[in-house]
């Protein structure tokens, strides 16, 4: 039996299929089967039927496509623990340039009260950023900033030619209905 789809020679590798479509798995349908894969483990689950091998083909699965998160790795070795190699757990070492794991936290998780010890420039910089937008933002509320009084003044002026329009136009409308009456008593 040939190998490397039939190329000859051994080092074919895969047979390429130019011209031909790709084919795609869609969203949806990567989602029904997850839903369809729920459903069998909870009725496997209902029925008392749940195998080993299931567990640990499910948690290949879960490795092969994310890489494992600190909760994961923990939960994982809860049972068994690590054997520290080497001497390096005897003796105390202080590198300044060796950093712990940092976890990384959003900005909005981080509350209304900063830490300026604990929060880096950035993440400072950040909160300082989002609290002059909120207190602008509420100058401007109040008509308190150059811009809300510039926008206050202009939708003055256009309210005044908007009344001054409105005048006008029932001022036309007067004298048009005064000179269909002074027609009509002419007539």
């Amino acid at each position: 039996m040939q190998r490397g789809g039939g190329r000859g020679g051994g080092r074919g590798g895969k047979k390429n299929h130019k011209g031909q479509r790709r084919h795609f798995t869609d969203e949806d349908e990567l989602r029904e089967q997850a839903q369809k894969a729920e459903k069998e483990k909870a009725w496997r689950k209902q029925q008392g039927i749940e195998s080993e091998e299931e567990d640990e083909d499910e948690a290949r699965a879960r490795n092969r496509d994310m890489p494992p998160s600190e909760s994961e790795s923990d939960s994982e070795s809860e049972g068994e623990e690590e054997k520290p190699k080497g001497v390096s757990h005897l003796i105390e070492v202080a590198n300044p340039n060796r950093t712990g794991a940092k976890s990384a936290r959003k900005v909005t998780e981080l509350g209304d009260k900063p830490e300026s010890s604990n929060l880096s420039r950035r993440e400072r910089e950040e909160l300082e950023k989002q609290e002059a937008r909120r207190r602008y933002q509420a100058l401007h509320a109040a008509g308190k900033t150059e811009e809300a009084q510039a926008d206050l003044a202009r939708l003055a002026i256009i309210r005044k030619q908007r009344e001054e329009a409105a005048k006008k136009k029932e001022e036309d409308r007067k004298a048009k209905e005064a000179l269909a009456a002074a027609k009509k008593t002419k007539s």
